[in-house]
C-alpha cells in the first residue's frame, strides 16, 4: 500500500514536472500589473506638481555645453547660477513628445519585451563588484568570467526576461576593454535583451562597432537594437552627470534605448521623506525626459526613476527594506500617471547569502514592484550586501521566487470556465466527495498553478525518504549543470567570434 501511494505521488510530480507548451504556461513576460496602489490618485498629482515646480525653481546644475544647447533651444532657461530651469509648458510638450510604448529587443526575436501601461517584466542589473562564493562563504573580487557566467545562467531561465550587467569586471583594469568585454560577456552568454553603461563617452563608438557586427551591420541593428544604455544622467540632489551626459548623447545618435537613471538615496542625496523623494527622482528624470527628445524626438526611453533607501541609524544602503519596495511601487505609480515607460530596483537583498533574510528581501519587494505594474523591475534576482555582491545560486532560487511573484501579478481568473457550479454539483452529489482526480483539477494542474524548480514542498515524511535535500546544494548542482550543458560556448556564430576576436581584445 505504501509503495502505492509512492508511485501515484511520483507520477504526480513527474506530470507536474512534464514541459508544458507555452499556451499552457500560467505565468508569461509582460502580464499586467497595477493592483496595488501606495498613493491616492490626488497624491500622486501633488507629487507631478511638486517635480515640476523643483524643475522650475531650482533646476539642475552642471549641465555640459552640448546639454545646454540642446535643452535651451527648446525652451529650458540658462540662469545666471548655471543652473538650467525647466517650465512646465515644456515639460510638458516633451512628455507629449515622448515615445510612450516601446519594444526593448532581443536578439532572438521571443524575447522582446512590449513596454506599455502597466506590463511587468523582470530582469537584472547592479554593479557589484564580488562574487559571492556560496560553498565557501566569502566574497572575492567579480571577473568578467563571473559575469558570463551570470548571463548564461539567466538565458536559460524562464522567468527572468533581460539581463542587464550585474557585476563588474574587475580582472580588467583598462576601461574601455572593460566596456568592450563587458558587452562581449553579456551578449555571448544570452540573446535575451542586453542593458550596460560606459565609463567614458569616447568608449561608446568602438562598442557601437562590436554590435554592428554581432547584428550584422548597421542597419540590422538600428532596426532591432538588442542593447540599452543604462544612464546615471544625473548626480542626486539635482546636478547632471557631465560625462554620463555626453555618453547618453552618443548613445542616442548611434541609435540604442537610453535607461534614464537616477539613483538618489533617501536621506543621504535625497530628502527623508518617502514622497519627498519620489518628488525628486521624478523631477530629475523629467529632465531627461527633456533633454532626450531635445535631440532626438520620440527616442526609445526608459523613465528610471531608481531612488533608494537608507538605513537612518548608520546611512548604509537598506535596498531590502520595506520602504525601498515603497519607493519602488509609488515610483511604478508615477510612471503610469505619466503615461511612460518605466523602471526601478526591487528584488535587492542586504544579506549577505541566500538565507531567509534574502528570501523575504526578494520576494515582498518583488511582489509589491509587481503588482504595482512597474514595466521593468531591475535587480530583481542576485543581489545581495545592498548591492555590493552576486549570487549565481541567488540567481537561480530568484527564478524561483519570480515565478512565484508573476503567479501573484497574474491574479484571479474568473469566467464561465473557472466559476461554474455544475463541478461543485457533480462532485458532492454525484461522485467521489473530493477534487482529487476531476478531470477539471488534471487540466488546471499546470494552466492555473505553477510549480518551483527547486524549492521542496514534500511532507516530513517524504524529505526524509529522499534523503533530507539541501536546497542551497541543489541549486549548486543545477548551476553547475546549466554552465556544464553550456559548456563556455558564446551565443555567437563562429564567424562573428572570428570577427570579433580579430578586431577586439577578448578576455573570456
Amino acid at each position: 500500500m505504501e509503495k502505492s501511494l509512492r508511485k501515484g505521488r511520483e507520477a504526480k510530480k513527474a506530470l507536474r514536472s512534464a514541459p508544458i507548451s507555452e499556451e499552457q504556461n500560467p505565468i508569461k513576460p509582460g502580464l499586467t500589473g497595477g493592483y496595488y496602489k501606495p498613493l491616492s490618485d490626488s497624491d500622486v498629482k501633488k507629487l507631478y506638481d511638486l517635480s515640476l515646480s523643483a524643475l522650475a525653481e531650482v533646476g539642475i546644475g552642471l549641465a555640459p555645453k552640448s546639454g545646454i544647447d540642446y535643452m535651451t533651444k527648446v525652451g529650458a532657461i540658462l540662469g545666471d547660477d548655471g543652473r538650467l530651469r525647466f517650465p512646465k509648458s515644456l515639460v510638458e510638450d516633451m512628455i507629449a513628445l515622448s515615445n510612450r510604448e516601446i519594444t526593448l529587443f532581443g536578439r532572438e526575436e521571443k524575447f522582446d519585451m512590449h513596454l506599455s501601461g502597466k506590463k511587468v517584466f523582470f530582469g537584472t542589473a547592479g554593479a557589484a563588484v564580488h562574487l559571492v562564493d556560496i560553498e565557501k562563504k566569502e566574497y572575492r573580487d567579480s571577473t568578467s568570467l563571473d559575469l558570463y557566467n551570470a548571463a548564461q545562467i539567466t538565458h536559460e531561465l524562464d522567468n527572468i526576461h533581460f539581463f542587464q550587467r550585474v557585476m563588474v569586471a574587475r580582472d580588467i583594469t583598462d576601461n574601455f576593454e572593460m566596456d568592450l568585454n563587458t558587452l562581449y560577456a553579456c551578449c555571448g552568454g544570452t540573446t535575451k535583451h542586453v542593458g550596460t553603461s560606459f565609463s567614458e563617452p569616447s568608449h561608446i563608438k568602438k562598442c557601437l562597432d562590436f554590435l554592428h557586427l554581432v547584428a550584422g551591420d548597421e542597419k540590422k541593428w538600428r532596426e532591432r537594437p538588442f542593447v540599452s544604455n543604462s544612464n546615471c544622467f544625473v548626480v542626486p540632489p539635482m546636478k547632471f552627470a557631465t560625462e554620463s551626459c555626453e555618453a547618453m548623447e552618443r548613445c542616442i545618435q548611434g541609435g540604442m534605448p537610453i535607461l534614464l537613471l537616477s539613483a538618489g538615496q533617501a536621506g543621504a542625496t535625497a530628502p527623508a521623506p518617502i514622497a519627498l523623494t519620489i518628488v525628486q527622482a521624478v523631477a530629475e528624470c523629467l529632465a531627461g525626459v527633456v533633454y532626450v527628445n531635445s535631440i532626438k524626438p520620440g527616442h526609445p526611453s526608459i523613465f528610471g526613476t531608481w531612488p533608494f533607501v537608507s538605513d537612518l541609524r548608520t546611512g548604509a544602503m537598506s535596498g531590502g527594506s520595506g520602504e525601498q519596495s515603497l519607493l519602488t511601487s509609488g515610483c511604478a505609480q508615477m510612471h503610469h500617471f505619466l503615461g511612460l515607460p518605466g523602471g526601478a530596483a526591487a528584488g535587492i537583498a542586504d544579506s549577505k547569502l541566500p538565507d531567509m533574510q534574502a528570501g523575504w528581501e526578494q520576494g515582498i519587494s518583488n511582489t509589491m514592484a509587481g503588482l504595482a505594474g512597474l514595466n521593468l523591475v531591475y535587480e530583481s534576482a542576485g543581489m545581495h550586501a545592498s548591492l555590493l555582491g552576486f549570487s549565481l545560486e541567488s540567481l537561480i532560487l530568484g527564478n524561483d521566487i519570480l515565478g512565484q511573484v508573476q503567479r501573484c501579478v497574474k491574479g484571479i481568473e474568473v469566467d464561465d470556465t473557472m466559476v461554474n457550479l455544475d463541478v461543485i454539483k457533480s462532485v458532492c452529489l454525484d461522485g467521489p466527495e473530493h477534487y482529487l482526480g476531476h478531470e477539471q483539477t488534471l487540466e488546471l494542474m499546470q494552466k492555473e498553478y505553477i510549480y518551483p524548480d527547486l524549492a521542496d514542498r514534500s511532507s516530513p515524511k517524504e524529505w526524509l525518504e529522499n534523503e533530507k535535500p539541501d536546497l542551497i546544494k541543489n541549486t549548486i548542482s543545477k548551476k553547475k549543470e546549466i554552465l556544464n550543458r553550456r559548456n563556455g560556448k558564446p551565443l555567437f556564430t563562429n564567424d562573428i567570434d572570428k570577427k570579433v576576436r580579430e578586431n577586439f581584445k577578448i578576455y573570456l
